[in-house]
């Protein structure tokens, strides 16, 4: 369960941290190895194992794939391709000085090629990445440096993939030439298929290290490639692709060709092999667990044995790389913070990698490739599942449940972090072995959410220009000759997160600390008194005056947030501002990090950190002292300096600013009935805090940065849905005229961050929602006390009470019942969409949202009454010959879980799933000032009073500067029309 505020927070960014998981019985240390450029790949060793030479996309005029040269001793990267078109799959030459890499450059073409996809890019347009098979790349050899380039092939088509044998001597290599060759004899369809599918035609061939003797190995239909010889040269592994393209094995034959051998057989993508350099196994990539989730197998040079999993991380796997002494290995991976693939390093086991190979079953024996065996009690073995309890309702299943989901192994399960990826293919596991079925094709319905924000490389400048007759260099400290200083990006400025991406030029304007308090807030306090700052660039302090007393502090402290402050300049006509942290305040000159809440819509202005050396820079020509500008703000001193334009002295500044996409997943299964028209849904959200990096947590002193395990909030809640899932389907089995609706049973992600999943399952839903007759959710339901538990949104049908009562006869809570259905957990999502609610909650504790939330301190047994109770409702539903009634529910004064902290009230509901310019409502309280001012679910609030509103900062902002009983004009945005509706805002009670 969150609280309210988090409804106003994004989600910080959350670097990748390797789990705790299988991948530790082959790997460790595992480090990514390149960061620069938006991705990179097929990293290879050079045969002393002491550089690697990969595929990079780095290149700022260039946005296509360049190869080059990574000397593991001193960390020097060198680019060894031209520089110019496309290029890929590079490999050392054993024995000498030269490497081979496939290449586009000779293309007339290539250039353009370049500019048009930096155009489409720059457009801000996205395509899925894919690999084009472009008919002029070659096959080329250059020295390590990238001199003396000498081209192998010059067929006509796609010639790359290529590797050297140990010797040197020959190079094994995919081609598409028979498909473009002037002579080749193609039918109708195979003319259509060079068009769409130009990989169909790719076969095997090899030919000397100078490129003589070239001939075919292959020539059956479908896309062979990626080979590479065996460590004594003897044999070529390679992957072949049958004719639907969709499934891929990986073969072995003999270097003329003969004696192809099948290893594996997968029905799936099964490719990227390569030998361990033992020769006695081989490691592979394979999408077996799922179409886009590639991870990486082992199996035996035979295939005599059934593979085994290496890794076990969400999303993808791939193109792995044994260094030549076994001991490391290198491949290409996603599992980055932006999820762009780069390449990865880490130890290698072989003793256990031989070890499970022989532990494997027989191939054909009919069971599921073996997983890697693991010490009793490590922690990976604490990552793999537990096995499914009894289908009844049990203390001692919910407790394994529970503590599973409150593992350190699950690292807090925070929204689109690799604990939660866990969390959810554990529960969809659960969902397909107790029988339920998914939605659509699997129970994964995935979402996108903001995940934060990343300045954009090259886009961000920052430059001051002077006229105060520097000819002299010793008049300035700060400006050369000319008089214009170029500010350097990432020590003395960058954005700050909340930014708008563009460009502004203008003269500058002190403001103080930026501050403006609201009429009636408490003493006065206006930065912007007297001063003009339409059309400029305004400069203004942190924090608030350090030397006011505490009540002072307090009361400006609620108008001192950077997006407020920018809010404000932006309200008066400012095209950006530059924050500087005053030599008086903590953390005095540094910039912001950027990091925090950018993730939400930018402020509508450009803003940026500076520090205190281009704050004093920018007040030079003026003569005046930045510490003596906030010495005499700090007191308040009424003769202060609080807002002047400085003189000759102007800035140009640009900034660019991305926002990070994650993606994540709800699980979704049903219980079919069949017939049935309608439909129950049960849910719970699984996910929580991490490590609490984020305004949510609640941690004391001492318990930063620990996991915040959510063994109540929500692993309850999710066992809660657990258990009634594998109940209601035994009962169905043995009472199968008991159900007349389907049951749909969802675990929620991205709850702790804004209701995010089940707002996108309520917004883009899977199902009818007119034929969904009640929601049933559960948020904190471990922790019963004086027997005691609540039931929340039972005024969402006049059905629930009379249900409640005739059910808790047996089972004897002390019940607790609350008619709002405006919670701080998912049935927000689900009630504005006419839906009769009810939610379960024992009670907040001391250990909410902090990391002492563990699974020790659950009320099993007091959960599985809770579970059973809810149960007995449920069934009760599926009989009922009429569907619940839905009730408007006005606001409730006994508060009934709201968390809402302004005083003002208008009963809005904000839609955080969707990104406008404003605030979209995803609905409006009943009996609320919104509905009786004629607001509706899916306006979109662009302006509040005389504020506009760009994001739900202004919103809140805006909302807490309004009088009570004063009504205000709202514009919103209404079918792609602007309407204007006044609204009378209530005092909260």
């Amino acid at each position: 369960m969150r609280p309210y505020f988090l409804l106003l927070a994004a989600v910080a960014a959350h670097a990748f941290a390797e789990e705790r998981s299988p991948e530790s019985t082959f790997l460790s240390n595992t480090r990514q190895l390149v960061y620069e450029g938006k991705r990179s790949g097929e990293g290879y060793f050079s045969p002393d194992g002491k550089r690697l030479i990969f595929q990079s996309e780095r290149e700022s005029e260039n946005p296509f794939y360049q190869i080059y040269t990574l000397d593991f001793s001193s960390g020097d990267i060198v680019r060894v391709s031209p520089g110019v078109g496309k290029t890929t799959c590079a490999f050392f030459q054993p024995g000498t000085n030269r490497v081979l890499f496939a290449s586009t450059h000779l293309d007339p073409q290539a250039a353009q090629k370049q500019k048009d996809e930096l155009d489409f890019r720059a457009s801000g347009k996205q395509r899925r990445y894919s690999w084009d098979y472009d008919a002029t790349m070659d096959i080329f050899t250059a020295n390590q440096y990238g001199t003396s380039l000498q081209r192998l092939t010059d067929a006509p088509g796609y010639d790359a993939e290529a590797s050297f044998s140990p010797d040197g001597k020959q190079i094994v290599f995919c081609s598409l030439r028979a498909a473009f060759a002037p002579d080749a004899a193609l039918s109708a369809e195979d003319k259509t298929r060079v068009e769409i599918d130009p990989a169909y035609f790719g076969d095997i061939y090899i030919m000397d290290a100078d490129g003589k003797n070239q001939r075919r190995l292959t020539e059956a239909a479908g896309y062979d490639g990626g080979p590479f010889f065996s460590p004594d040269g003897a044999r070529i592994v390679w992957r072949h692709f049958d004719a639907s393209g969709m499934i891929a094995d990986v073969w072995t034959m003999k270097t003329d060709g003969s004696d192809k051998h099948r290893v594996t057989d997968f029905q799936s993508m099964s490719w990227a092999p390569f030998y361990h350099p033992s020769g006695k196994y081989l490691i592979f990539t394979t999408n077996k667990l799922g179409f886009e989730n590639f991870e990486l197998y082992l199996v035996d040079v035979d295939g005599a044995k059934e593979p085994v999993r290496v890794t076990f991380t969400d999303g993808f796997d791939g193109l792995p790389v044994f260094s030549p002494d076994g001991k490391k290995l290198c491949w290409t991976s996603g599992r980055t913070a932006d999820k762009k693939s780069q390449l990865f390093i880490a130890e290698w086991n072989d003793e256990a990698a031989l070890k499970a190979l022989g532990e494997a079953p027989n191939r054909g024996e009919g069971v599921a490739p073996a997983e890697p065996k693991l010490l009793p009690g490590s922690a990976a073995q604490q990552e793999l599942r537990p096995p499914i309890g009894s289908p009844a309702i049990t203390a001692a299943d919910l407790k394994t449940e529970v503590s599973w989901l409150a593992d350190d192994a699950r690292e807090g399960r925070m929204t689109g972090t690799p604990g939660a990826q866990a969390a959810a293919d554990w529960l969809a596991d659960y969902f397909g072995k107790i029988g339920l079925k998914p939605l659509g094709e699997s129970f994964a319905e995935g979402f996108e959410f903001d995940a934060g924000v990343k300045a954009i490389e090259g886009k961000n400048r920052l430059v001051i220009s002077t006229d105060i007759g520097v000819s002299d260099p010793g008049k300035s400290r700060f400006f050369p000759p000319d008089g214009t200083h170029t500010v350097t990006y990432d020590k003395n400025f960058r954005p700050i997160t909340f930014s708008d991406s563009g460009e502004a030029e203008g003269e500058v304007v002190f403001a103080g600390y930026g501050l403006s308090v609201p009429e009636g807030n408490g003493e006065r306090y206006n930065s912007y008194d007297g001063l003009d700052v339409k059309d400029k660039i305004v400069l203004l302090f942190r924090y608030v005056p350090e030397a006011v007393d505490p009540a002072r502090r307090a009361q400006l402290n609620r108008y001192a947030g950077l997006r407020y402050k920018a809010m404000m300049a932006r309200e008066r006509g400012a095209k950006a501002v530059l924050v500087v942290t005053g030599p008086n305040s903590p953390q005095a000159g540094e910039l912001l990090p950027l990091a925090g809440d950018g993730a939400l819509a930018g402020s509508g202005v450009l803003a940026v950190s500076i520090s205190g050396t281009v704050a004093d820079a920018l007040l030079e020509p003026s003569g005046k002292s930045l510490k003596d500008l906030q010495t005499a703000l700090d007191s308040e001193n009424p003769h202060a300096e609080s807002g002047f334009v400085l003189p000759k002295v102007k800035v140009k500044l640009s900034v660019g600013v991305e926002h990070i996409k994650k993606q994540d997943r709800n699980v979704v299964a049903m219980l079919p009935v069949e017939g049935a028209t309608e439909t129950l849904l049960i849910g719970a959200h699984y996910d929580h805090l991490g490590h609490g990096n984020s305004n949510s947590s609640m941690a004391h002193a001492g318990e930063e940065n620990q996991i915040h395990h959510g063994a109540d909030d929500n692993a309850s809640g999710t066992a809660f849905v657990m258990e009634l899932a594998a109940d209601l389907v035994a009962e169905q089995k043995e009472h199968p005229e008991k159900f007349k609706r389907n049951i749909v049973f969802a675990q929620w992600s991205g709850e702790e961050i804004g209701l995010i999943g089940s707002a996108a399952f309520a917004e883009h839903p899977p199902l009818d929602l007119t034929k969904v007759d009640a929601y049933i959710n559960a948020d904190m339901v471990g922790r019963l006390r004086e027997n005691k538990l609540t039931v929340q949104g039972v005024g969402s049908s006049k059905i629930w009470r009379k249900l409640l009562e005739k059910r808790n006869v047996a089972a004897g809570f002390n019940l607790v019942l609350q008619d709002d259905p405006y919670l701080p957990t998912d049935t927000t999502s689900l009630y504005p969409k006419r839906i009769p609610v009810l939610n379960f909650f024992t009670g907040a504790h001391e250990d909410y949202h902090r990391p002492t939330d563990t699974a020790d301190k659950i009320d099993y047994d007091g959960l599985a009454r809770i579970t059973t109770f809810a149960k007995n409702i449920i069934l009760d539903l599926e009989s009922a010959p009429e569907r619940p009634d839905f009730a408007r529910v006005e606001r409730s004064d006994s508060g009934g879980g709201s968390r809402d902290n302004l005083r003002a009230y208008l009963g809005t509901i904000p839609d955080y799933t969707t990104e406008v310019k404003g605030v979209k409502l995803s609905g409006v309280r009943g009996g609320s000032p919104a509905e009786k001012g004629g607001l509706q679910g899916g306006d979109v609030i662009v302006e509040f009073g005389a504020q506009k509103i760009a994001n739900i900062y202004d919103y809140t902002y805006a909302l807490d500067a309004v009088k009570i009983g004063t009504p205000v004009k709202v514009i919103v945005e209404r079918d792609g029309k602007r309407v204007e509706v006044t609204v009378t805002p209530e005092a909260r009670k």
